[in-house]
Order: structure tokens, then C-alpha cells, then sequence
């Protein structure tokens, strides 16, 4: 095939919308193309999730619960449901939840349950009664275990596959110590595996909240969330975790025999990344107008080779195909070779689109040389090496990509935050999607009223306060005119 030829097959339009000038149909259309969620499964908010997709968040899983294992937490499994008595015992807790809850009465034809049946929408009241068995002294502490889930809640906003539905996918973390001090420190090591893993191997750059009283996970005494920017400028939540001081403690009576053989209430805290949402964020950062751009991590197929045949040259460049597929697998990378009926240039765009790391384009030429052509999705260059090199030319270009793709995320964040000390400001600064950084009364609750004053005026919300770095405040908080206690960040968000 000459150089023109390919050129002009790679042209062929498989997607052909623009993320910068349409993300809301972009992400519709890239969920659909690249075969990533299913919507027409017939139940509002509860999306069937193709291999590639899946492939990939199975991918993500396995790193949170390294970083998890390596932090000296155990994996669990409890049950789907809850009983309505546990769900209620929280007082909060239950308070915040119950809206989303979906509740199973009855079993069969006839059969009514005795006692209504909750579908976890997060499950410490599933958990927190065991616990109340499981701990029974100090030699039981701390207690740190987790469980791979889904999640039900009752999502009364609009749904969009990942980001939003009424079933999603996450691990959660459930913690139980001594001392307060130690569910604090947790509270920093959670964050910790957040930078690491959503940032560090999903390429996603976060910012770290403490979350306002009004906007705390329900029954905790402090929720602390990672937020991330989202192409139409607003910003998503990702990981939050929380400290639940000793109140879930004293209502699901944890309690362990402390050195003076007296029986004390816990300290605990929970951790909940969901894995479908921040696929979701990965999937909208990360994509251009030529598809998804998918991290070399979490790529389902780190590698694609495409053959490319000419007459008469089938069988010898498949044999090399097939040679170059067993060596890159030898080596640990996910290989597909695609020996579809189908033109190069047709599977390039196919292969771009769902955003394979990295492309191996063989033809007679490669094969009477002992050479192979690689090509990087994310910089969409290519280069010709020999084929004894290849393991650890990939090795590296696996390596450049997923920093290329964190650098470029990251750079979306710069000039990002605008200082914003009135309401006009602020809505000037949301309107040109910016993060808007204002003096604020106080984020206890005396601060709602200003706060939801502040949403009606501008449509942003209060993110909170940043842990991630020290700030001074000064000013007067633009809503009620009383001095400020907290810088804040105010955001449209999802």
C-alpha cells in the first residue's frame, strides 16, 4: 500500500465529534462507539458494561486493592441487602440515605418479607453490626477491611453511563481503631492512596477538599473528597473518605476491652472510590476528538498489531505477526493481534478510537528487514525499530505515554482557579469555566444559608476547604459580609 493510500484510508470517519466543542454528545457518542456502556438495557440508571470497559476497571480494581494490601487491609464480602431495622439505627445516616433507597418487600407470588430489605446504597449499617461481634478487644485493632461492591441509589438527576447511574462499582474501605487520632491518620493514608493510584496510575490530577458540615458523607463527623476537572468545566468527586468519630461505634455498640479491662467505644472511618465513576473521569480527561486515550495501565489491549498485506505476502506476514504477538505476551503485555477482514487504515481509526497505548504496523517490508513500526496513540507518532528491541521500546513508550497523558491532564489545571471575592465575580469566573476561590464565613452549618444563596445566584457549589496545601484568609465572606474563617472553592460540578 503506498503512503498516500494509507493516508487516505486513515481518514475514514469513525468518530468525528469534537470534545472541546461538544463534550456532552462526545462522551454519549465515545460510550457508544467504543462499546464502553449499553444504555438500552431498559431500566433508568442501570447500564450493562461491555469486555472493554469492563477489561479496563478491572484493571483499576486490582491496583486500588494493592495499594489497600499493602497498607495491611484484608478483603471482605458481605451481602447485597440490609435489614430496614439496621439501615434506621444511625440516626443521620439514615436520614441522608433513605431518599435513595431501594427497598425489596416481598419474594414470589404471595410471599411478603417480615422486615423490608435495603439494597445497599453504602453499607455501614450492613457491616458495622458484625463488627460490633468481630471486635472485642484491643488486640482486635485496628481492624482494616474492604469489599469490592455495587451500589444502588435511586439517582432522581439526569443518568450518563459512569458518571451518574442508580448501580455503580466501588471498593469500600471500613476501618475500626482505638483511638481517634489513629481514624484521623487513616483519614491522610486514604488520601494517600488516592494521589497514588488515581493520580499515579490513572493519570487523573485531583484536588483534596475537606467537605463542608452540609455536604459531609451522613453520621460522619468530617468528609474529605478528591475533586476532578471535567472537559465543560466542571468538577466530579472521586474518592472521599470519612471520619466517622466513634458515632457509628455508639450506635452499632463497637466496643472492645481496653488495657484496664473496661470496654470503650472505637474510633472508625470508611473509604469509598467508586471504580465505574472515576472510569468515567478517566475515559472524559484523558479522550480527544479521535476517541478514548486509554493509560498504558489500564489499557485492555496495551498493544494492537495491525498486518498489512500485499499480494502473495499473507502467510509470511502473519507467521511474523503471530511471532511478534508471542514475544510481546512472553513479556507480559496484553497483545492482540487483528486479523480481521477489514484495510489497515480502517483498523487504525477503529484501534485509535478505542484507544489502544500502542499500534504494531507489519508489512513484507518489516518482515524482510526483522524490523516492526510502532505508533503511540497519545502523541499519534510513529517510529521504526528492530524487532530485538521491541520488549523494551514498549517497556518505555508505556512508561512516556502514561506520564504524557498525567502532564497533559495536570496542565488543564493551570490558571484554572480565579480569585473571586463577590457574587458577580464568582459567576463571571464559573462562567468562563473556572474554579472560583473565595473568603467564606464558615463551612459549619451557620454557613449554609449563604452557601445555598451563593448556588441560587451562580449555579456553583461550595467544594470546601483545600487540606492539600496551607492558605491564609483574609476578606469578608461576599453573601452576609462577616469576617472570614475559610478560603473555599465553588464549582459547577456533576
Amino acid at each position: 500500500m503506498s503512503g498516500s493510500e494509507e493516508t487516505k484510508q486513515n481518514k475514514q470517519a469513525i468518530f468525528n465529534i469534537s470534545k472541546t466543542g461538544n463534550f456532552p454528545d462526545w462522551y454519549t457518542e465515545i460510550c457508544k462507539l467504543a462499546e464502553l456502556a449499553d444504555v438500552r438495557y431498559g431500566v433508568k440508571g442501570f447500564t450493562p458494561f461491555p469486555p472493554w470497559s469492563t477489561m479496563s476497571m478491572e484493571l483499576m480494581f486490582d491496583y486500588l486493592e494493592d495499594s489497600l494490601q499493602r497498607r495491611d487491609h484484608l478483603p471482605m464480602i458481605f451481602p447485597t441487602v440490609i435489614p430496614e431495622s439496621n439501615l434506621t439505627r444511625e440516626a443521620q445516616h439514615v436520614e441522608g440515605f433513605t431518599p435513595q433507597v431501594f427497598w425489596i418487600e416481598d419474594y414470589g407470588e404471595d410471599g411478603k418479607l417480615e422486615e423490608r430489605l435495603a439494597l445497599r446504597p453504602t453499607s455501614e449499617t450492613a457491616i458495622y453490626p458484625m463488627y460490633s461481634l468481630w471486635v472485642r478487644s484491643w488486640r482486635d485493632l485496628p481492624m482494616k477491611l474492604y469489599q469490592r461492591a455495587s451500589i444502588f441509589r435511586s439517582e432522581i438527576k439526569s443518568t450518563r453511563p459512569f458518571l451518574r447511574g442508580r448501580e455503580f462499582l466501588w471498593i469500600e474501605s471500613h476501618n475500626v481503631y482505638a483511638t481517634h487520632e489513629e481514624g484521623k491518620a487513616q483519614v491522610l493514608e486514604d488520601l494517600e492512596i488516592t494521589k497514588e493510584v488515581v493520580t499515579g496510575d490513572y493519570g487523573i490530577p485531583v484536588m483534596v477538599f475537606r467537605r463542608t458540615q452540609w455536604d459531609k458523607f451522613p453520621g460522619g463527623l468530617n468528609t474529605y473528597a478528591a475533586d476532578t476537572l471535567m472537559p465543560d468545566g466542571k468538577v466530579i468527586q472521586l474518592p472521599s473518605t470519612h471520619d466517622l468519630g466513634d458515632n457509628f461505634a455508639r450506635a452499632f455498640d463497637i466496643k472492645y476491652l481496653n488495657d484496664d479491662n473496661e470496654f470503650v467505644y472505637a474510633f472508625q472511618t470508611c473509604y469509598g472510590p467508586a471504580i465505574s465513576r472515576i472510569y468515567g473521569a478517566m475515559i472524559a480527561v484523558h479522550g480527544d476528538d479521535r476517541g478514548l486515550r486509554l493509560p498504558f495501565k489500564i489499557a485492555p489491549y496495551q498493544v494492537v498489531i495491525v498486518p498489512i498485506f500485499k499480494a502473495k505476502t499473507e502467510e509470511e506476514v502473519l507467521k511474523y505477526c503471530q511471532k511478534v504477538k508471542s514475544k510481546l505476551q512472553k513479556a507480559g503485555f496484553r497483545t492482540h493481534l487483528d486479523n480481521r477482514e477489514a484495510t489497515p487504515g480502517w483498523k487504525y481509526n477503529w484501534w485509535e478510537m478505542k484507544g489502544v497505548p500502542i499500534r504494531v504496523h507489519i508489512g513484507p517490508k518489516e518482515v524482510q528487514e526483522d524490523k516492526v513500526v510502532l505508533f503511540r496513540r497519545d502523541l499519534l507518532k510513529k517510529e521504526t525499530i528492530e524487532l530485538k528491541g521491541i520488549t523494551k521500546r514498549v517497556k518505555a513508550l508505556g512508561e512516556e505515554i502514561d506520564t504524557t497523558l498525567r502532564s497533559q491532564a495536570e496542565s488543564n489545571f493551570d490558571g484554572l482557579i480565579v480569585d473571586a471575592d463577590t457574587i458577580g465575580l464568582i459567576d463571571d469566573a464559573l462562567n468562563k469555566s473556572k474554579i472560583a476561590r473565595s473568603p467564606f464565613c464558615t463551612i459549619e452549618m451557620e454557613g449554609l444559608a449563604c452557601a445555598e444563596e451563593i448556588k441560587d445566584r451562580t449555579g456553583g457549589e461550595i467544594r470546601g476547604t483545600r487540606i492539600d496545601k496551607e492558605e491564609v484568609t483574609s476578606g469578608v465572606c461576599p453573601v452576609c459580609g462577616k469576617m472570614a474563617e475559610e478560603i473555599v472553592y465553588i464549582a459547577r460540578s456533576y
